[in-house]
């Protein structure tokens, strides 16, 4: 097995299971996250349903092209079993921290798997920070881990402002979740992440 079919397999099911939800609003209404749903009707399977379920072929699309970008260096340096469940914990964990933020709004909704591929992406910082990210509109790459640094600060403001409609708490447990199981799964990569920048 490897990441190629496990990529698959991811994109595969996103994308099968948001167009559900596309053309199948009770299927979406259903899955999605909702505050009360899972708090006060005990509807736990949303918080990992609802990591399938897009707004839109932009929002899905752009998570897509993330996971298969960033997946597969994850996958090489950790392998493919703690790559899953690194995938389905940040999933949990972000979605986790928005259930904890969101606690006293009943009625707060959220869809996409930006929490695990948040997760992804931020475990491929760790483990590789020599890398690049090309970013739309800019026309020049960005070192990882100064995209790291940026998408950190923006998911703190957005979770303190809540001026928008992102997930910005999924984003930002998500992303929390990824590093903590990649020096899990990979203990030195703390310590090849610093030896890094000190030479």
């Amino acid at each position: 097995m490897n990441m190629d079919f496990i990529a698959v397999v991811l994109v595969l099911f996103n994308v099968l299971i948001s167009m559900k939800g596309f053309n199948d609003r009770i299927f979406f209404e259903k899955y999605l996250f909702q505050t009360g749903s899972i708090i006060n009707g005990k509807e736990y399977i949303r918080m990992i349903s609802s990591g399938f379920l897009h707004a839109g072929w932009g929002h899905l699309a752009f998570n897509m092209i993330a996971l298969w970008s960033f997946g597969g260096l994850v996958e090489d340096f950790i392998g493919t079993i703690p790559f899953v469940i690194l995938y389905f914990i940040s999933l949990v964990v972000g979605n986790l921290t928005s259930l904890y933020l969101h606690r006293e709004e009943l009625f707060y909704r959220a869809v996409g798997a930006s929490g695990a591929v948040s997760g992804v992406v931020f475990a491929s910082i760790l483990l590789y920070p020599q890398g690049s990210v090309i970013i739309f509109l800019i026309p020049f790459p960005i070192p990882s881990w100064l995209f790291g640094i940026i998408y950190l600060i923006i998911s703190i403001y957005g979770m303190r402002e809540q001026r928008d409609n992102i997930g910005h708490e999924a984003h930002f447990g998500g992303a929390i979740a990824g590093l903590i199981m990649t020096l899990w799964f990979r203990p030195s990569s703390g310590a090849e992440f610093i030896q890094y920048f000190i030479g």
